[in-house]
């Protein structure tokens, strides 16, 4: 186990504007990398945050913790994660449950996909590798529910390994420092500055402490992530296809089986549309239909 350290409250937010003028003239030679590392470790110890995930090198907890992260904030998941883990302690555990019991705990994450393809990931596991997630970032990229860069940072939480991946307060830190006024950087271009700065002897613990400085650079300077190529607005989600598809999925976590023609009139929503995205329900794995009942797909 992690031991727990103590975290000061309140980060000192002139900390990222002392930072900025450190580094206003930097020219990317690796003796200043050292120094990039110790500005970012002092904000970590200064001001890091306190996430139930960072108590634990587990590498089933951690799984969990980063797919409930992709696309949810943190506080949200800081909340739900004991939670899910209290009920599905273990790969065996989650891998044996319903499905209706897995996606009541998500309930409250969003993204219900996420749940679906974490409760087969943990099937995966347990019958392609015995219960132990694999080690080899390209095999965990296949997993369910995982991919290419979530891999590369279970693959650094779980096992400590000095992997390069990008997410959001990481691409932010970067922008930020190294590109200036530039308006569209890539991640292409941002890779290379992660890897040279890379701490190789622990970077489990430098990742949260870069996560934490970029955390407190979003709230220092709104909008930073608007200057990366990738930035995408969030659609809206009220009235949404997703919002339905959660309502409808919420239904069947209290009422496993119901009658599609119930189902449909309960929902004030025009009858075709409701139809299309439960067809995309099933479709997807989530429901199955026998003649007029629909029902939650358990296993």
């Amino acid at each position: 186990m992690i031991k727990k350290r103590t975290i000061k409250k309140n980060p000192d937010l002139l900390i990222v504007e002392k930072f900025k003028e450190v580094l206003a003239d930097w020219k990317l030679e690796p003796d200043l990398f050292v120094l990039f590392r110790k500005i970012v470790l002092t904000y970590y110890e200064h001001a890091g945050r306190d996430l139930a995930w960072r108590h634990t090198n587990d590498p089933y907890h951690i799984l969990v913790s980063e797919i409930m992260l992709q696309q949810t904030q943190v506080g949200r998941v800081n909340g739900k994660y004991p939670e899910f883990i209290d009920a599905f302690p273990t790969f065996a555990a989650l891998a044996a449950a319903p499905f209706h019991e897995v996606l009541a705990k998500w309930q409250g994450l969003g993204y219900n996909r996420r749940a679906l393809a974490i409760h087969q990931c943990a099937k995966e596991v347990m019958t392609a590798f015995g219960g132990e997630l694999p080690q080899d970032v390209e095999i965990l990229a296949t997993l369910p529910g995982i991919g290419h860069a979530t891999a590369r940072s279970i693959a650094a939480f779980a096992f400590n390994m000095p992997v390069a991946f990008i997410e959001t307060n990481i691409r932010r830190v970067f922008i930020h420092l190294f590109f200036g006024d530039s308006l569209s950087v890539t991640d292409r271009e941002i890779l290379p500055l992660v890897e040279q700065s890379l701490d190789t002897t622990n970077p489990r613990v430098w990742y949260w402490a870069l996560m934490d400085y970029g955390s407190a650079l979003k709230n220092a300077i709104p909008n930073l992530n608007r200057k990366s190529a990738h930035y995408m607005k969030q659609s809206k989600f009220v009235g949404s296809d997703r919002e339905i598809r959660g309502i409808i999925l919420k239904s069947f976590v209290q009422n496993p089986r119901q009658n599609l023609y119930t189902l449909v009139t309960n929902i004030p929503v025009e009858p075709q549309r409701i139809k299309r995205i439960i067809d995309n329900l099933v479709k997807e794995g989530f429901l199955f239909m026998d003649r007029e009942t629909l029902a939650i797909r358990d296993r």
